[in-house]
Parts: structure tokens; sequence; C-alpha cells
């Protein structure tokens, strides 16, 4: 049977865990110690279901597919502690926000995925607002999980194109955690006057920066981020946002950050990235 264990029990991780825990016994979500979830969808709030989260150095097992669902500034202590965990066998699948870290893992195995999953952690309990996505690679192992997922509420996407899908997620992550993190402010930000205009121009220079890198993306692409933008609930807040808030080091760096650093690479213009840039990068808490 294929053992599968998901590293990280934020809002994806718990969330990947608990689709693919409806149908199967053999998967295992992992954290820093021991303890149960809540979990509850944002359009259900009275319906609660509870997640059995293990210790990682308490877990023995090498497992067949490893999802590392953690974000960048957690990515570096996670590697550290999952030699046990793998065998020369293993998938693993990098699911977090950003880009540019698949190189920090040493493995011949090693894939990224594009996330679409939308929730928020505070101390037990998760919420999930909405998606349950995930986009890789197309190839013999990916299809492994994929055939897994079949008739799950977690729907695997395969593609002949990720480093689009990847470069498009990036600016979906580049536009509106930007405004929620400075902001300090849920999506309901962005119906606040000049928002969306500001949204607009920071993925237009997005655009640029992926069409320098190569990355051909459709001509409505900024359009279509826009409409994403427009579904998702008010109350919903990012990844970057409820870091900011709790004082927490940020995915700067996989996502702003590494824009920025092509942006210098290719010599373009972009003084909205550099402003917001600079504006996070201020704000994050000191070590």
């Amino acid at each position: 049977m294929t053992q599968i264990a998901i590293i990280g029990p934020g809002a994806v991780g718990s969330t990947i865990a608990k689709d693919l825990q409806e149908k199967y016994n053999n998967v295992h979500l992992l954290g820093r110690s021991n303890k149960q979830l809540n979990y509850h969808s944002y359009e259900t709030p009275d319906q609660t279901s509870t997640l059995q989260v293990t210790a990682i150095n308490d877990f023995s097992k090498v497992v067949d597919i490893l999802i590392i669902a953690v974000k960048i500034p957690q990515l570096q202590n996670v590697l550290s502690q999952i030699n046990h965990l793998i065998g020369s066998h293993t998938t693993i699948i990098l699911a977090q926000n950003g880009y540019g870290q698949l190189g920090h893992i040493k493995h011949p195995n090693v894939y990224q995925a594009v996330v679409y999953i939308s929730g928020q952690k505070q101390e037990n309990h998760i919420t999930h607002f909405q998606d349950h996505t995930l986009i890789m690679d197309n190839n013999s192992r990916t299809q492994q999980l994929f055939e897994i997922a079949q008739n799950t509420k977690l729907s695997i996407e395969l593609t002949d194109q990720i480093e689009e899908k990847i470069w498009y997620k990036l600016l979906v992550n580049s536009g509106i955690n930007t405004i929620t993190a400075l902001t300090q402010q849920p999506v309901k930000v962005m119906e606040k006057p000049n928002m969306k205009q500001l949204c607009n121009q920071l993925l237009n220079e997005g655009i640029s920066i992926a069409k320098a890198e190569g990355i051909v993306l459709e001509p409505s692409t900024v359009s279509d981020i826009m409409d994403i933008y427009e579904s998702y609930p008010p109350e919903m807040g990012t990844s970057m946002y409820y870091d900011m808030l709790a004082q927490r080091p940020t995915e700067i760096d996989g996502i702003q950050g590494f824009l920025y650093q092509c942006a210098r690479k290719h010599q373009l213009h972009t003084p909205i990235l550099d402003t917001v840039y600079t504006l996070l990068l201020a704000q994050q808490p000191e070590e």
C-alpha cells in the first residue's frame, strides 16, 4: 500500500490530508508536535472535522510520496528533519507559494506543485475557504498521485507546461498577497479606491518580467487574475496577510523578492514592484 506523508499542518497541508484521508488510511499529516486540529469549511462552520498531526520525529516510516506543504521561511528547518522519511523511490512534491526553492531539495524525484488551496490557520483551527487543486508536471511519478486522488476532493491536474502554470500562480500571489499584507486587511480591501488599479499595474509589471524570462502567458492573464480575486470571499486573507498580522517571516523571498531579482537581471523598469518590495522588506521581523 502506498504510504503518503504531508508535512505542514497549515491550511494547505491539512486540506490535502483531509481530502485524501476520507478515502485512505495510509495518509499521515506531520508537524513539529503531536496534536489535533479542528477543520471546517468557511461555508459550513458548524461542520467540524478532527485531524491528527504526528510529530515528524515520532514517525518512522519511509514513505512513497512526501508532500512538503510548509511556507518558504520554514523549508530549511523541515529539510533537516526528513532524511528518515525518504528512500531512493520516494517522490517529493513541494506544495508552496512562490518559486525558486526546488534547488534546496537534494533528491532525484522532486517536483513543484502549483497550489490552489485557500485557507487560514488560527492556533489549532483550520478554516478552508476555497479550492482543492494541485497542478504538477505530467510524468510517471506525478501520475501516481493523480491516480490516488481520483474520487477524492483533492484535484490533481497534470500539465506539459508547468513553467507557465508556476508563473501564472506566482503572479496571482504577487498581486493579492502584496495588497493584503501591506494594508493588513483581507480581500475586501480590493473594494477601496484605486486598489484594483494598483493591483493591475503590479500584475502588468509581472507580465513583463515573465516575458523577459521567456514565459509566454495569455493576453487575458491580468484580467483573468483580477477575476480570480473577485471570486474570493471578502473576509478571506492570504498567507502573507496572516503572517504579517502575526509578525512572522513571510514568503517574500519566493514571491515579490523572486520577481524583483528577475527584474533586476533583465534591467526592467518596475516602479510598483520596487516600491512594494521595499515596503514589505521593511516590515519583516528581525531575526
